[in-house]
């Protein structure tokens, strides 16, 4: 995995999923919530912006794991 994540990185662990499941970004290790994502996409001086659009609740406890958070 690269340092920085790429739009191809990034595609890549995303293909071969079911294109229905839906998105959660999880933040911060002290604070394990789940955040939604804002469905637009901005671009700007070379970089791809994805928008958080609200806190949905804590992040489970397998998923802590599996990001090594808990």
């Amino acid at each position: 995995m690269p340092q920085y994540l790429t739009v191809a990185h990034l595609i890549a662990q995303l293909q071969n999923l079911d294109p229905n499941l839906r998105v959660r970004l999880a933040v911060n290790p002290d604070w394990p919530f789940s955040h939604l994502l804002a469905s637009n996409v901005t671009v700007h001086n070379g970089l791809v912006y994805l928008a958080e659009d609200g806190q949905e609740g804590y992040l489970p406890t397998a998923v802590r794991e599996e990001l090594a958070w808990a």
